[in-house]
């Protein structure tokens, strides 16, 4: 019998180095994607949740308005009774509840703009004056 010639074929153990980036940079930017689309509607549901908390307090402050004959002097006189004041049936709110979902205190003027008799503003995500998007100011009511 005669020697056949044999042939050894090149066994791969393994990836390439190539490979091993391109397959990590394809996961990277997957993860780039699907972080941004969580975070935006995280964004849009924490700007929810504030103009829900503005909605919450304008009728906890109607509620002190009613209680007492007069609009409280600041978002505190939500939380512990003022001096001077008959008729407060508090507490109104918790403390916590006076800030946005951002951490920032809720602002209170009294009067408010545009002959309203009063106003609670949030700033918005961005915690500055103005903005659009989950950065613009809520202005409640």
């Amino acid at each position: 019998m005669k020697n056949a010639p044999t042939f050894r074929r090149r066994h791969q153990a393994g990836f390439t180095l190539l490979e091993i980036v391109i397959v990590i940079t394809l996961i990277g930017l997957i993860l780039g994607v699907v972080a941004t689309k969580i975070m935006g509607s995280q964004a849009k549901a924490e700007y929810r949740l504030a103009q829900t908390k503005l909605d919450t307090i304008a009728a906890k402050i109607d509620e002190y308005e009613s209680d007492t004959g007069v609009l409280p002097e600041s978002l505190d006189n939500l939380v512990s009774a003022p001096s001077g004041v008959q008729g407060w049936l508090g507490p109104y709110a918790k403390a916590e509840d006076l800030k946005d979902p951002w951490q920032q205190p809720l602002q209170y003027h009294k009067p408010g703009g545009e002959g309203k008799r009063y106003e609670i503003v949030s700033l918005g995500a961005d915690r500055a004056a103005g903005g659009d998007s989950v950065n613009a100011d809520i202005v409640k009511p």
